[in-house]
């Protein structure tokens, strides 16, 4: 980003091939499908527009999650929490030497554990997808989201609670289903 700043275009070209997917998948999670392209490019727009007053103090992954959920928190006033996410299979790749069989369960996995981490209030499905999909720590969060260490700590530990809950009841429906 420092390089970036400094006037060498070919570095935000890396930022952007280094973080795109992630960043995409933190707001496909998180929004209805027909706001999650403008949102993503809303965030990488204000990145751009804020590069000279870029400082280094923290790792860039947590300034640009900084600006994502800045840009979630405007989308949601504007619009409200009305929206849930919807389960995307094309988010993440299907495993091409894994067969038809073994790519349909974990297709199943993926799309039930879409509907659990939608099913979870913002503030813990923001916290579980900034720790797990951005790899932000507990204190990098909390400056994030503007909260202390210990909420985010909360958050995670029940919004994880209520995932691994919602994804066994889920999957044993599924077995059951097909047995």
């Amino acid at each position: 980003m420092e390089r970036f700043r400094d006037g060498h275009a070919a570095s935000f070209e890396r930022l952007y091939e280094r973080h795109r997917g992630p960043l995409y998948r933190y707001f496909a999670r998180q929004a209805a499908k027909d706001n999650v392209d403008d949102l993503f490019q809303e965030t990488w727009l204000r990145l751009i527009r804020s590069k000279t007053r870029y400082q280094p103090e923290a790792p860039f992954r947590a300034y640009l999650y900084q600006i994502a959920h800045s840009v979630l928190v405007d989308h949601y006033r504007r619009h409200g929490h009305a929206s849930r996410p919807q389960a995307n299979p094309t988010l993440d790749p299907i495993d091409a030497s894994a067969g038809p069989e073994e790519n349909y369960e974990a297709g199943t996995l993926r799309c039930a554990f879409v509907a659990a981490l939608g099913s979870l209030p913002a503030e813990q499905r923001e916290a579980f997808l900034l720790h797990e999909e951005a790899g932000l720590t507990l204190e990098q969060i909390a400056e994030v989201v503007g909260t202390g260490r210990e909420t985010i700590k909360s958050r995670l530990r029940y919004g994880t609670r209520r995932l691994r809950e919602a994804l066994s009841r889920d999957l044993s429906v599924t077995t059951e289903d097909h047995a």
